[in-house]
């Protein structure tokens, strides 16, 4: 949200044609100030009932534009006035991007915008000139996941963490140069998560890693089994480290505290969402010093809770939207929600809906 706006980038599906477009409401109302469409070329299995495909990146806004990365590889940068096209790039002519596989989220650091998507030419990852769309530079021959990148102050230095599908690395931001990274391999399914940075730990997925103090490195501390069943700890949603503690959703549905430096189980509880397969427990607006926070599960539900070591209270809980998204026999919903300006806004697949919090 922006100056009482929010903004949605979806499809509009008309078998066989396909639009991306970008939606800018008012926040208050929900009366549509302007939308955009660019037409695409979407493949058949985009149009089955039930399992409809589009953009699954957020759009980023830093000062008066706004961006947009598509499936098909058009990156975008607009106006936030009126919507008015600043820039466009097509990532599929310039660097062989492989349609529908641009789904982490841009990223805005300084004057770069930086994409990751699985293309050629030794482009997983790509740093743009956020005002003019001209590459700076580029790094990473390797195919991306849905994990967004993020950027984090460790050993004196802005470091660009991104994990793809055969590691887990750190960059230079300004200039693309590996500081150091570890192979992991992870299909794309598993490594959804944004990295989680909390002082001198990295979480990636549900691996924590120590970071170096004086010089750029990380060192695995737990857990010991590499397997995924071991370190992804949610293939849907992100965890929260904070205070010693890790929070955080399992792949089926238990929501757990952790102790931060050792991964051991603090307690466990299923009271947040039902166990089963594609289970989601979304963390937003929490705060480090009361531990109270918002959760947003699949089934459309948005809770008050407070998490500690001593454990999970629940303070209120309302049910927002139903889940539309088939998946294992259920309908879930995994969008992710955002909290601005007092309020949650929440999507599934047809509504957007809008609720005020706090007092």
């Amino acid at each position: 949200m922006l100056s009482n706006k929010v903004y949605v980038f979806d499809a509009r599906l008309e078998r066989p044609r396909a639009w991306e477009r970008l939606t800018c409401r008012d926040a208050v109302t929900g009366n549509v100030l302007w939308q955009v469409e660019t037409e695409v070329s979407y493949p058949e299995f985009c149009f089955v009932a039930g399992q409809e495909n589009g953009p699954t990146s957020t759009p980023v806004i830093a000062a008066e534009n706004i961006y947009t990365l598509g499936q098909k590889g058009q990156v975008c940068c607009r106006n936030t006035t009126k919507g008015a096209l600043v820039w466009q790039r097509d990532f599929d002519a310039d660097y062989g991007m492989k349609e529908f596989t641009g789904n982490g989220s841009p990223l805005v650091e300084g004057e770069l915008l930086i994409i990751t998507m699985t293309g050629t030419k030794g482009a997983g990852v790509i740093a743009l000139d956020r005002r003019t769309g001209m590459e700076r530079w580029r790094a990473l021959d390797e195919a991306m996941s849905n994990s967004s990148p993020v950027v984090i102050g460790a050993a004196d230095r802005r470091q660009l963490v991104i994990w793809s599908q055969q590691s887990v690395s750190a960059l230079d931001v300004a200039a693309g140069q590996i500081w150091w990274s570890e192979r992991l391999l992870t299909s794309s399914d598993k490594a959804v998560s944004t990295p989680v940075w909390d002082g001198d730990l990295l979480l990636v997925g549900g691996l924590m890693f120590r970071l170096g103090e004086k010089e750029p490195g990380a060192r695995a501390i737990w857990p010991e089994n590499r397997a995924i069943s071991h370190r992804v700890l949610s293939s849907t949603s992100t965890a929260w480290v904070t205070g010693g503690q890790v929070y955080s959703a399992k792949a089926t549905g238990e929501f757990v505290c952790l102790d931060a430096t050792t991964g051991q189980e603090v307690w466990k509880t299923d009271k947040v969402t039902a166990s089963k397969q594609g289970a989601t427990v979304h963390i937003i607006g929490a705060s480090s010093q009361t531990g109270e926070a918002l959760l947003y599960n699949d089934q459309g539900e948005l809770i008050l809770a407070r998490l500690s070591p001593a454990g999970y209270e629940e303070r209120s809980r309302a049910k927002l939207l139903e889940p539309d998204q088939p998946f294992g026999g259920n309908k879930v919903n995994w969008s992710a929600p955002a909290l601005a300006g007092g309020r949650v806004f929440v999507r599934n697949q047809r509504e957007l809906v809008c609720v005020r919090v706090g007092r």
